[in-house]
């Protein structure tokens, strides 16, 4: 009986490890990479933990993901939050805040290279989206926060041509 309690509660220990989401370290190079071999239309959302607003769009950003389901729509939640949070804390809050969606943390200190590389228009605020339909050649950039209105028109455009 305590051997197959035990048993249990290793088999629960690593199925939890197992959920724990892994948070790749990109560069450049990687981000540019992903942008231009997408698979299917694709949001990549640049956020931090320390963004406010970058929070609140997350949970609409995950539900109208699961809506375009069957459009195969992706979500890549960027990271650009400083280098002592990565990975743990980024991991942590992310558990907090029930992100499912995969995440990235940009390993790039220079806004001057990352931005222009994203979009040619982007400051460097956030929260910030890339739309990518490479099917289509869509591709359409947003510097704010997107509203659940917003994103749902942002979405219906991107899988529109």
């Amino acid at each position: 009986m305590k051997k197959r309690l035990i048993n249990s509660l290793v088999i629960i220990i690593l199925s939890a490890a197992a959920r724990a989401q892994t948070i790749p370290s990109w560069k450049l190079p990687q981000l540019e990479a992903a942008i231009a071999n997408a698979k299917g239309p694709t949001i990549f959302n640049f956020w931090a933990t320390f963004c406010g607003p970058c929070v609140a769009e997350i949970p609409y950003f995950q539900q109208a993901v699961r809506r375009y389901d069957s459009a195969g729509v992706q979500l890549v939640l960027i990271s650009l939050d400083l280098p002592e949070t990565y990975p743990q804390k980024i991991r942590a809050f992310a558990k907090k805040h029930h992100f499912t969606a995969p995440i990235r943390y940009l390993d790039e200190t220079d806004a001057d290279k990352f931005c222009p590389a994203v979009d040619p228009s982007w400051s460097g605020a956030i929260p910030a989206s890339l739309f990518v339909n490479l099917k289509t050649g869509y591709r359409k950039f947003y510097e704010s926060k997107l509203s659940p209105e917003q994103l749902d028109s942002a979405m219906k455009a991107m899988l529109a041509r």
